[in-house]
Order: structure tokens, then C-alpha cells, then sequence
């Protein structure tokens, strides 16, 4: 029983922490493509304001994966770190995606 409680806290952590890092690859993305369009200036200081956000969630995603190296206690709160990590990561990407694609029309940039 021990091990199945692992093996699935340590699958939700591992997505949570993908999840994270795909957010933190995106500001990545987006504050590169920023710095070198002329007039990028107000997307570079939404991406440095979503930073914080994004480290916290994969620092958290990390913390939980680190515990469900223990036992069924410490499984379940790795499972419960790593999945709210991944949650509010998983969030704070969809808020910024919908800040710059698609929807009616083209998006307002932030600061306009």
C-alpha cells in the first residue's frame, strides 16, 4: 500500500514541478521576445511582476517532490505541495496567456 501512495505522490509532484517549469519557460520566452521588440517595455515589466509568482510555485513544486521521498505521511503532504504548486502554476500561466493570445480581437498589452 506504502509503495502505490509513493509512486502516485511522486507522479503528482514530477507533473506539478513540469507545470511550473513550463510557466517559468514562458515568462522566459516572453521577456526575451520583449527585450528585443522596440516598445517591448510594458510587457518586460508584466513578466518581471509575474516573477515571484512563479518562483514561489516552483520552489513549492520542488519542496513537495523532495517529501515524497518519505513515508505515507510525508507522501501525502508532498502529493498535496506538489499539486497545489502545480495548480497555482498551472493559473498563473493561463492568466498570462490570456494577457497576450487570441480571444476577440487582439489583446490590450499591459499598461495601456
Amino acid at each position: 500500500m506504502g509503495s502505490i501512495i509513493d509512486l502516485i505522490a511522486t507522479i503528482v509532484a514530477v507533473v506539478g514541478l513540469l507545470v511550473a517549469l513550463g510557466h517559468d519557460g514562458y515568462l522566459l520566452v516572453l521577456g526575451s521576445a520583449a527585450k528585443k521588440r522596440t516598445g517591448g517595455e510594458p510587457v518586460q515589466r508584466f513578466v518581471r511582476g509575474r516573477w515571484p509568482v512563479a518562483i514561489l510555485a516552483t520552489v513549492g513544486a520542488i519542496i513537495g517532490l523532495a517529501l515524497t521521498g518519505g513515508g505515507a505521511f510525508s507522501d501525502i503532504v508532498g502529493l498535496l505541495v506538489g499539486a497545489g504548486s502545480g495548480y497555482a502554476a498551472a493559473k498563473a500561466l493561463s492568466t498570462t496567456r490570456k494577457k497576450f493570445l487570441g480571444g476577440p480581437g487582439y489583446p490590450e498589452l499591459p499598461g495601456n
